[in-house]
Parts: C-alpha cells; structure tokens; sequence
C-alpha cells in the first residue's frame, strides 16, 4: 500500500510540475512580445521545468525550489497585466458601443454600418440611431460557423416595428496586427468587445465576405424579457467604455456571456454544456421550447440557413427582408 502511495503522490507532482510549465510556457510566449527576452524567458522557464523533472527522478526534492520560485514571479507578472481600452484597434474593433437610455428611448453611439467588398477592403461608417423600446417586436439569433460543427459564433438581433434591426455581438476586440487565437484567449491575449450594428454589415460579412455558414433563429421571448436584454448589452457597452475586461475563450465570450444575461432575466434556464459548445446551441435553445413553435428541429435549422438568399441579395435590396424569406417567426406579443 504504501510503495501504491508513493507511486500515486509521484504522478500527481508529475502532472502538477508538467501543468505550472506548460501555462507558463503559454504565459509568457502569448503576452511577451517577439525578441531575445522572450526567448531567454522561455529557455530559462523550460530550464527550471526540466530541472523539477531530474529531482522528480532523483528524489532531490531541493532541485523543485527553482521552479517553485519562478511561479511565484510568473504569477505577480501575470496578475500585473491588466486589460485596457487604449491600443492600436482593428478598424472594425475601433469603437464599443454605447448607449443612453431616456425612458423608452435608447440611443445607440457607435452603431457600425460598414460596407464590405472583401475582409480587407471595406468602407467604414459609424452611426448614432434611437431605438424605442415601445416598438421592439423580435429577438432573432444567429449562429455563424467558422471552425467546424462544433462552435460557433452568436449573434443576437433586435427587430423594430419601423423594419430596422440591431445586432449586438461580443467579440475579441483586436489588435491591428493580430487575429483570433482560441488559446491566447485563455491568456489575456484579446481585450473584450461588445459591437453594435447593422445586419447589412455584421450579418452579410459572415455569409457572403467570409464563406460561413449562418443559421437564423426566431426567439420567443415575451416583450419585457425582450426589452431588458436589449438594456443589458446597453450596460455592457457603457461597462467596458470604462471598465475594459479580457475576453476569455471559456468563460467570457460570445456566448457565455449572452447566457449570462438571459439567465438573469428568464427564471429557470438551466446551465447546459452546449453554451460552451456554441455549434450546438440552436439545439438546447429549441429544447427550451424557445424558437418557433410547430416545427421540428431539423426543419428550422433548414429553413433557417441564410447563406442562398444572402447571396442571391441584389443591389438596393433589404437584406434583412430577404433573409427572412420563408423563416418561421415567432409571432410578436
């Protein structure tokens, strides 16, 4: 029993020094930039790591003190790295939205409504719009895929009785140097980014700039749970003006996030892991009796695929009316 003891302790500090190296590896290659200190960094980390392994070997439990030592500075330099809202932005990144509210009416600052010829080549436009609350009558989301079956990225629209639509989505706010990485996300490798805008612009840049595939689902929410969500990605926008945050490929994205704020409006929505595996969201939302009522799965999903009518788009033509040719809606309140 004891020699089993000792073999179970000895797999644990294994796995225990083989962790501490790899974050800290991931640490430091994701926040130092390219250049000899960060080489000299990683090398001298990597060093203190194989040392850990030798006295793990050896029974020299001395040798372990480097590595210790190391992790306690890596940790006080990792929680002196804090998010910020002053860096060289993405243009499409470059402003958060931000709102007021006077009694029904929101208004809305830094809506984008870019014009997309290719991921590279775009006109950008910025706009202010009011939006009364009165008047919301829809709540549809989007699934964009990008990567697989698996994840996917979520977009929430808002639908007024004047025909106009408002999408809200939480995204990295980059760099103009850098693109999305699913690990530097888990190494406060992005900032936060909460952007409002058109369908036109976010919605059609998806389907027919970038090749995803984009599912739309009517949502049935009843107009004050509609209302409040729409007020919270407001008080998200007016937080991160101030208060910047990192995003986190886990625990707040596009879609954790958006959970959040429902689960505090709509009593009883159950935690699932298909908010993390975000490709599969449509089917816990329908499996919360949430999306157009009388049909099946399968048949929303079908007709909710946008990507033909997005493409078939003509010049001056609604995109937000053709994407919602032959889609089950929820019938407003």
């Amino acid at each position: 029993m004891k020699r089993w003891g000792a073999m179970v302790i000895k797999i644990l500090v294994l796995l225990l020094v083989l962790v501490v190296a790899v974050w800290g590896t991931l640490a430091l290659q994701f926040q130092l930039s390219a250049s000899l200190g960060r080489w000299l960094a990683l090398a001298g980390w990597v060093a203190v790591a194989v040392l850990s392994l030798y006295a793990l070997g050896k029974g020299k439990n001395w040798l372990f003190v480097p590595q210790a030592l190391g992790f306690l500075v890596l940790v006080g330099w990792w929680s002196s790295i804090v998010p910020s809202n002053d860096r060289e932005w993405a243009p499409d990144v470059a402003r958060i939205s931000d709102g007021q509210v006077n009694g029904s009416i929101v208004t809305l600052h830094n809506v984008r409504d870019f014009t997309w010829r290719s991921e590279t080549d775009f006109d950008e436009h910025w706009i202010s719009q009011d939006y009364d609350l009165q008047t919301l009558k829809s709540v549809d989301m989007f699934l964009s895929y990008w990567m697989g079956p698996v994840i996917a990225h979520t977009l929430v629209s808002f639908g007024f009785e004047d025909g106009r639509h408002v999408v809200f989505s939480v995204e990295i706010r980059k760099e103009k140097h850098e693109a999305f990485s699913a690990i530097g996300g888990f190494f406060k490798d992005f900032e936060l980014s909460l952007v409002a805008a058109t369908e036109q612009d976010i919605v059609r840049t998806r389907s027919n700039i970038r090749g995803e595939d984009v599912y739309m689902y009517s949502v049935d929410l009843a107009k004050p749970a509609m209302q409040a969500l729409f007020l919270s990605y407001v008080k998200q926008g007016q937080q991160l003006q101030t208060t910047p945050r990192f995003y986190n490929t886990l625990t707040a994205n596009c879609t954790t996030i958006v959970y959040d704020m429902v689960s505090r409006i709509v009593d009883g929505v159950p935690w699932d892991w298909r908010v993390l595996a975000s490709g599969y969201l449509d089917e816990y939302v329908y499996g919360l009796n949430a999306l157009a009522p009388d049909h099946s799965f399968q048949e929303l999903k079908q007709l909710g695929y946008i990507n033909p009518r997005a493409l078939s788009q003509r010049e001056g033509q609604d995109f937000s009316a053709l994407i919602r040719q032959g889609l089950p809606l929820v019938k407003p309140f």
